[in-house]
């Protein structure tokens, strides 16, 4: 259901005998929503059933339990996970093979070994731990991701934030920050950001991979968790940030991660962390303690169900195919509904999972309770920012994959008319 109003002129122009007028307009149209009993959900970025389905056959795979060197995988061993398997993403991420691992499912939970690893032991490149050295903090990028930030909250590490500009952090930031000797790291989602869709370029790449640091262990976690959810036929290519760390002197500063979560099953799929060879070892000796190997039966079946990298290629074609009238229906009734008005901006991502919707400062956590009141669960305001805190209560995280196209399309029109609604209220207080 759609509610179609008259065209539409911004806020600002409006007299107030007007603006009076499109409040009541905008509650009126609100209000048939919540009479309509709709139960929709753009929460969080999750494959639709659609998507899934495309990897059914690893269901009955893998075919024999050897890998092409002779290994029995349902044993012991193999701690760096399956040679074949790394060898294909080491190829997809740009890395050589010797510089990444294959554990399970989550690429989260090696974030988090990382950091813990970081915090017991210290890194490569490290005087000692980093729990012994005081106060630590992290940069963030803002909006970022809120598992990242929940992350660091739950270890007790301070979060700083700089701005993502249209080519990735704000570097001057960045540099001015790092001249603190307590700021040990930073997180980025380099390729198509959670949830701005940014790109980091190759320059700004660059520059954080150069920069002089106060902290010598410096870090950049480099969350490339969207490198190949492509949105269009051009795919867009992640900057490589473990030869420009190497050749500008500071090659153990990045660690790579990625996974196969939103490529085949989120709940069984392969994830992957990649940096300098010493940083593999390092981080594979850590892990020796507590694992004796990863599912390798499963790394097997993903090899066996892909081929090779084209084959992933063409398995990422399908889900683009089923993904992007999404967030075609979701620009479209953005623009449809609020351009003209000059109450909210949004991003149009060329891949990723998300839609990073601004609204009129102040109103952001007023247009999820409308929403929800009318049936329609977005993420929480402020979820892009550490702590949940927007300063500015500006940024909404749309998530339209999950549901069906017109699922997507009937929770947009309620979004809409809440943006509206709320702005209207905001201006009209004023």
């Amino acid at each position: 259901m759609r509610i179609l109003e008259e065209p539409s002129v911004a806020l600002s122009d409006l007299s107030s005998e007007e603006l009076s007028a499109f409040v009541e307009e905008q509650r009126a149209a609100y209000e048939q929503y919540v009479a309509a009993g709709l139960s929709l959900d753009l929460t969080r970025g999750k494959p639709s059933a659609e998507q899934l389905d495309l990897s059914e056959r690893l269901l009955s795979l893998p075919e024999g339990h050897t890998s092409a060197d002779g290994t029995d995988v349902r044993n012991y061993g193999g701690l760096a996970g399956l040679p074949e398997l790394r060898a294909l993403f080491a190829e997809l991420l740009g890395v050589e093979p010797g510089q990444i691992i294959a554990g399970g499912n989550s690429s989260l939970t090696l974030m988090s070994d990382t950091l813990v690893h970081l915090l017991l032991h210290g890194g490569v490149d490290s005087e000692g731990p980093w729990a012994g050295q005081g106060t630590m903090r992290f940069i963030c990028p803002v909006p970022g991701y809120d598992r990242h930030f929940a992350l660091l909250e739950s270890l007790g590490i301070e979060m700083v934030t700089v701005p993502m500009n249209a080519d990735g952090p704000d570097v001057a930031a960045v540099k001015e920050l790092v001249k603190d000797p307590s700021v040990k790291g930073m997180w980025l989602v380099p390729t198509y950001g959670n949830p701005s869709g940014i790109t980091c370029s190759q320059e700004v790449a660059a520059e954080l991979a150069g920069m002089e640091t106060a902290a010598p262990d410096f870090k950049i976690l480099w969350d490339n968790a969207y490198a190949l959810h492509h949105l269009t036929d051009t795919e867009v290519k992640s900057a490589d940030i473990l030869s420009l760390a190497s050749a500008s002197g500071h090659p153990h500063r990045p660690v790579v991660f990625a996974s196969t979560s939103k490529i085949t099953f989120a709940g069984a799929g392969v994830a992957f962390l990649a940096g300098s060879t010493e940083t593999v070892k390092w981080f594979t000796g850590h892990l020796g303690k507590s694992s004796i190997g990863p599912d390798k039966v499963n790394h097997l079946r993903h090899m066996q169900f892909f081929g090779d990298a084209n084959g992933v290629r063409a398995h990422m074609a399908k889900h683009r195919a089923i993904i992007k009238p999404k967030f075609d229906a979701v620009d479209e009734i953005l623009t449809d509904d609020l351009a003209a008005h000059e109450v909210a901006t949004w991003t149009r991502p060329e891949g990723g999972y998300f839609v990073s919707l601004d609204v009129l400062p102040g109103t952001a956590a007023r247009v999820v309770e409308l929403a929800k009141a009318a049936g329609v669960a977005l993420t929480p305001a402020g979820a892009s920012f550490p702590h949940g805190k927007d300063p500015q209560d500006t940024n909404i995280r749309l998530a339209p994959t999950l549901p069906p196209l017109s699922e997507v399309r009937d929770a947009m029109a309620v979004v809409t008319t809440c943006v509206l609604l709320a702005a209207a209220e905001r201006v009209t207080a004023s």
